[in-house]
């Protein structure tokens, strides 16, 4: 790519800063240009401002406002900085996670953890098992994770996280299969998880209660037919014991902690979705230019 082009499509992005979804439709063309070092800058600095913005706003003001405290390590988005303050304020126990839906090991939301030294289960029908098992091989070695590359129903998920080593009330659970999440979560009876984080559909507004229909065996088709509104998991929550405390600023995940963990004025309340819910704002956290991540040289 010349430089013409790569100035004309930097203008073109300056134009666009104020609708942040529209500048990453030029990253692909610019991923091979030797200039883009300036305009993944400018876009950094714009999203800052943008996040800044949102933090700063009337509804999130209240520092106990979980968004305060997002940051990425090992997640996908922010939810590294939220799942650390939130057991900040709730304390750990056996220091034990399960994980359901883990993509390559390196980008999900208990990979933080697992660097921590927890122990915990990662469960997903992956298509690149090895790259998982070379990811953390060591981890798995040892013994401090166990991984299951199995497909989950409702109806199985149980018997493939099992019972061996596995406390009733495991410190933290996170599920995000994108299609069935909230009928997992429905059909884990046994574990009573401390924090669950699961992936809600942040464009269906807050107030409605929708889910997919369960089909145990169908898959995410790309659309936005998938998983659950956050009232449904605000209701699932409630009838499990959980209460609602938060949601991702990018509107992906929803935070939960189980009731007896509350204690006073540690969250902010109401726990409902109408109070909590993020719409989608996928563009906040865009594919990072650092250091890519690792468990080992």
């Amino acid at each position: 790519m010349d430089k013409t082009k790569i100035s004309d499509l930097i203008s073109r992005v300056k134009n666009f800063l104020s609708m942040p979804k529209l500048i990453y439709r030029f990253l692909a063309d610019l991923e091979t240009a030797a200039n883009v070092g300036p305009l993944r800058q400018l876009i950094g600095m714009k999203t800052a401002e943008h996040i800044r913005a949102l933090v700063s706003s009337a509804k999130n003001r209240d520092i106990r406002r979980l968004c305060h405290f997002e940051s990425q390590v090992f997640s996908q988005n922010g939810e590294d900085g939220i799942i650390a303050e939130i057991f900040a304020r709730v304390g750990t126990t056996n220091k034990f996670f399960i994980e359901i839906g883990v993509g390559d090991g390196l980008e999900n939301n208990s990979a933080f953890l697992l660097w921590q030294k927890w122990n915990g289960i990662w469960i997903d029908k992956t298509n690149y098992p090895k790259k998982v098992r070379r990811n953390v091989a060591e981890a798995i070695d040892s013994g401090q994770l166990k991984f299951h590359n199995e497909f989950v129903t409702m109806e199985n998920i149980e018997n493939v996280i099992g019972t061996e080593g596995v406390p009733n009330e495991p410190d933290f659970m996170s599920i995000d299969i994108d299609r069935n999440t909230i009928w997992i979560w429905r059909g884990i009876k046994r574990l009573r998880p401390r924090v669950v984080v699961v992936e809600y559909n942040a464009t269906i507004p807050a107030s409605i209660n929708w889910s997919v229909d369960y089909r145990p065996f169908s898959a995410w088709n790309g659309t936005h037919y998938f998983g659950a509104s956050l009232k449904a998991f605000e209701k699932l929550g409630e009838e499990l014991g959980y209460a609602l405390v938060g949601c991702n600023l990018v509107g992906i995940n929803a935070f939960f902690v189980r009731k007896d963990l509350l204690g006073q004025d540690r969250f902010v309340g109401p726990f409902t979705a109408e109070e909590h819910h993020e719409p989608p704002r996928y563009y906040l956290f865009p594919a990072r230019g650092s250091h890519p991540r690792g468990f080992h040289d």
